[in-house]
């Protein structure tokens, strides 16, 4: 199930997290957000708990929005410790974001380096 946050809950659900959370930035007008809704439960359920899934409205979240610097719509961020591990925007079709989530679980199942999550950002997004 995917959790709803806002700018109140952000803090706590996010940041404060003991466990890492994908947080999924969308708005009510992007189809592409809605779209990807089924694959992003999808990642979810195959990761066992290993990750929270949260959305968060961009439109009713200005503050948030401006804080991470969107520039586009959808963006998902993996939050660890109050820290961006991982930053996924621009997507070019359901299988960019399938291969991205798919090597996010499979990075953090065979590694607790964090720090491979970052050189997989940059290997995908170039």
């Amino acid at each position: 199930m995917v959790l709803s946050v806002n700018e109140r809950t952000f803090t706590p659900e996010v940041l404060e997290s003991p466990t890492p959370v994908l947080v999924h930035f969308w708005a009510p007008w992007c189809g592409l957000c809605r779209l990807i809704n089924p694959q992003l439960t999808r990642f979810q359920a195959e990761s066992l708990g290993k990750f929270k899934l949260v959305d968060i409205n961009a439109d009713q979240n200005f503050k948030l929005a401006n804080k991470y610097r969107l520039k586009t719509l959808p963006t998902l961020m993996l939050f660890q410790a109050g820290q961006i591990l991982y930053r996924f925007e621009h997507f070019r079709g359901r299988d960019d974001l399938d291969t991205a989530l798919e090597m996010i679980l499979q990075s953090y199942t065979e590694s607790s380096n964090y720090q491979l999550l970052e050189s997989l950002s940059c290997h995908i997004n170039s």
